[in-house]
């Protein structure tokens, strides 16, 4: 990059004269913005893009990252007819994914219908304690930093694929249990709390450089409608690191969370937010008949409350 630049120096408009350059006054380089990208190509491109699209979803329910959006290569404009939805895929159209830190933002999209590309863009060194100076040194670590975020990224989709933890695993997340004498209270499925909790800590906003106990406690209380103090944030992260669900980054009072801590935060925010919420909704009794009849769950369980109590009833005279 200096040769680059010294070679065309003498031929670039320049305030410094001769005897300015003589006297030591020369420009020096710095990284006004850095893309490190990483590029997976799948062997079956269909499949690449149905599992991309399951991500994306994903990313939509659990952690509510900053944005997320379908991007139009073309313009549209009032005199384009129709309606335009997220759901609505036609040719053209690219899924991408974006996870924003200060002005640094990772980008993932899959890029001519068969690779996932991975971009991760740093438009402040200083955001990571960089300097902005062009050297070995800060350009290894810019590029550290860059690869190290594509593959956290990459890595935490990867832990989301994973199947569900077994049944053993499940009663010591649950249950009260000990790590190393210390006692861990047990994290109760379908606690309100805690399911905000889970969505906050696998936010992909945090693959960059973790979470602190305040962005848990805004992101918490944010998911809750409620408020959720930083002395509830504490006792939450101690429980969560007694469990083994995150880890301290090195020294610092950033924490992240662990594979198992992924694969548990998944498995009960999908599971809260996609099945049981849903399905008590589905099953209530005081549900509108108008509103009952849009769904086959709530028509079969109508249905087979119907014969039950007819049945109970029968039984009832018979006796």
């Amino acid at each position: 990059m200096k040769s680059f630049f010294w070679r065309w120096f003498n031929r670039l408009p320049t305030p410094f004269t001769k005897k300015d350059l003589r006297a030591g006054y020369v420009y020096d380089l710095a990284v006004r913005q850095l893309e490190v990208s990483d590029t997976c190509v799948f062997d079956h491109p269909q499949a690449g893009r149905m599992w991309f699209e399951g991500v994306i979803r994903d990313h939509l329910d659990v952690g509510r990252p900053d944005q997320i959006s379908l991007i139009f290569d073309r313009r549209i404009n009032r005199s384009v007819r129709g309606t335009f939805r997220t759901r609505v895929v036609r040719q053209g159209v690219d899924p991408s994914l974006c996870c924003f830190y200060k002005s640094s933002r990772v980008k993932q999209y899959f890029k001519e219908g068969r690779a996932l590309r991975t971009e991760t863009v740093i438009c402040d060194t200083r955001d990571f304690g960089i300097g902005r100076r062009v050297c070995a040194g800060n350009w290894n670590a810019l590029r550290a930093v860059g690869e190290l975020a594509n593959r956290r990224l990459c890595d935490a989709e990867s832990a989301d694929a994973r199947p569900a933890p077994d049944v053993v695993t499940f009663n010591q997340v649950t249950r009260p249990s000990r790590n190393n004498g210390l006692y861990a209270p047990g994290i109760r499925f379908g606690d309100p709390r805690a399911m905000a909790v889970l969505a906050s800590v696998i936010d992909f906003r945090h693959l960059l450089r973790g979470f602190t106990n305040q962005e848990l406690a805004a992101n918490t209380s944010a998911l809750l409608n409620q408020p959720y103090t930083a002395r509830q944030a504490t006792y939450d992260l101690r429980r969560l690191k007694r469990k083994g669900l995150i880890s301290a980054v090195g020294k610092t009072r950033r924490y992240q969370p662990t594979a198992l801590g992924r694969r548990i935060g998944v498995l009960f925010t999908k599971t809260y937010g996609r099945v049981l919420a849903p399905g008590l909704v589905a099953l209530d009794p005081a549900l509108p008949e108008t509103i009952a009849q849009r769904t086959a769950l709530t028509r079969a369980w109508r249905r087979v409350d119907s014969v039950l109590a007819q049945f109970v009833e029968k039984s009832l005279i018979a006796a």
